[in-house]
């Protein structure tokens, strides 16, 4: 998230009703405090839905409700993890993106923001993308922590291989979501851990007050790892698959292969490969290899989670009482029906259980009154005890559908345009006269530049035409005949 607004500030003159007596302030501090009430924490089990995709320098497909399950009837997803591998990044298609959205980003947004998805942060690097949206009621118990690239390619400086990272709180729970891509080829397994390895002890938060990764609630960690089935012929492996006895080739996964020796990836938990290989596949078509090489079919692609290490009972301790934090696989398949690159999508969706640390957002917006588009309008907003403001933080006004963090109508900066302040309450006005006329519902966010992260929102509004205002005031007082 960018640490402050872009647009030139507005409201620089302050209204005729900059003070405000103890009465009203007591009313209002007695309002927010009951309002408060209503911004409790969403859900108890959020959803998760992670995508992983090597998508070979290809321009997003017409259609992603498949991949993105938006063509269930009940569609029950909080959040979206999205990995992307391979993606195009010759130099005029990086500068481009460095100026403007990348297609992918761009296409995701299109279609999550109108299901009220935010994208919350993402970091690129050269073919690796990695997104995390979620829905904007979840927004205030998101906290951004750290982003991080660790190249491991061409002498271990070179962007095409490695990992990329999301460090984050949600509702109080560490999350590390990591995005890779190891070295290709079947001789090449060795390698492939020790890219594996680097990429973790890469992982460190020095002087950022965050603990170990391996101390984190939760490690989500897919992509292109590259694994592949050893031993079994061509023919072997492509009759297993076309009789989807996909168990008889589960023995010789180098992945499988490779927990079984190594305590550490152990940890790592994995649903059943009870899908094809998602490797390697002629483009545009569902045939494996056809090509000189005839690639030996393999599931190159892969979604892993570690949850933290829980106390193991003991004798004066049999019992221990149920974890407050457990993920719950509900899904994980590939998605044939993508045929733009040599790979297939992987999916999984978790569900998620867990008692949230932080129940309740840093700060709570209420807008005061009815809004309309010719007078500067009240925020009214309380801060937590714990919650330490910054000159820097903005308040802004968005759309509802709002696609990412600076996707804002207007902002202020909550000290410029402050009002008053008192026991933890505070109120700003708004200038709003330059807002287009418009029949849409709008929110207010809270943005903490020393949090990085979204710490307060509103419920939607919508702000009136001051004419339909002032036709509906004179009809109401008109008498009725």
């Amino acid at each position: 998230m960018s640490a402050a607004p872009m647009l030139p500030g507005v409201g620089s003159c302050g209204p005729a009703w900059r003070s405000q007596s103890r009465m009203e302030m007591s009313c209002f501090r007695t309002e927010v405090r009951m309002k408060s009430l209503q911004f409790s924490a969403p859900l108890p089990t959020p959803s998760i839905h992670v995508v992983t995709w090597n998508v070979a320098s290809a321009a997003p497909p017409l259609d992603l409700s498949d991949l993105l399950q938006l063509n269930k009837e009940n569609l029950s997803v909080d959040m979206y993890v999205i990995g992307l591998q391979e993606m195009n990044c010759g130099i005029m298609s990086l500068l481009s993106d460095t100026a403007f959205e990348d297609p992918w980003s761009s296409f995701f947004m299109d279609v999550l923001s109108p299901l009220t998805f935010v994208k919350v942060s993402s970091v690129r690097m050269q073919g690796l993308l990695l997104l995390f949206f979620a829905k904007h009621q979840h927004l205030p118990f998101v906290q951004i922590l750290s982003t991080k690239s660790t190249p491991t390619g061409l002498f271990g400086y070179w962007g095409n291989k490695g990992g990329i990272n999301i460090c984050l709180k949600l509702y109080g729970y560490y999350v590390s979501i990591i995005n890779c891509h190891l070295p290709p080829h079947m001789a090449n397994n060795d390698q492939r851990l020790q890219h594996f390895d680097r990429i973790l002890e890469m992982q460190n938060f020095e002087g950022q007050n965050i603990p170990n990764i391996l101390d984190h609630d939760l490690i989500l960690w897919f992509g292109d790892m590259n694994f592949r089935i050893e031993d079994f012929g061509l023919h072997f492996v492509r009759e297993s698959i076309k009789n989807q006895c996909y168990s008889d080739l589960w023995e010789k996964d180098q992945l499988s292969i490779a927990k079984k020796h190594d305590p550490l990836l152990r940890e790592f938990q994995e649903g059943p490969l009870l899908f094809p290989p998602t490797y390697k596949f002629d483009k545009n078509s569902n045939n494996y290899d056809t090509s000189e090489k005839k690639r030996k079919p393999a599931w190159t692609d892969r979604i892993l989670w570690r949850l933290k290490r829980q106390p193991q009972a003991n004798p004066h301790t049999p019992r221990l009482p149920a974890p407050d934090f457990c993920l719950t696989l509900r899904s994980y398949v590939s998605h044939m029906v993508y045929c733009i690159s040599d790979h297939k999508p992987v999916t999984s969706t978790f569900d998620l259980e867990l008692k949230p640390l932080v129940s309740a957002p840093l700060i709570t917006l209420i807008p005061e009154g009815l809004w309309t588009m010719e007078n500067d309008m009240l925020i009214s907003y309380s801060l937590t005890p714990d919650f330490l403001s910054s000159p820097w933080d903005w308040i802004g006004l968005y759309k509802v559908g709002l696609r990412h963090i600076n996707d804002y109508v207007s902002y202020v900066w909550v000290r410029d345009n402050q009002v008053s302040f008192n026991d933890g309450l505070s109120q700003v006005y708004f200038n709003v006269s330059n807002i287009p006329e418009t029949e849409d519902q709008f929110l207010l966010c809270y943005y903490s530049n020393s949090l990085h992260s979204v710490v307060g929102i509103s419920k939607p509004f919508k702000i009136q035409p001051g004419s339909s205002l002032a036709e509906d005031l004179l009809g109401e007082a008109q008498p009725h005949i």
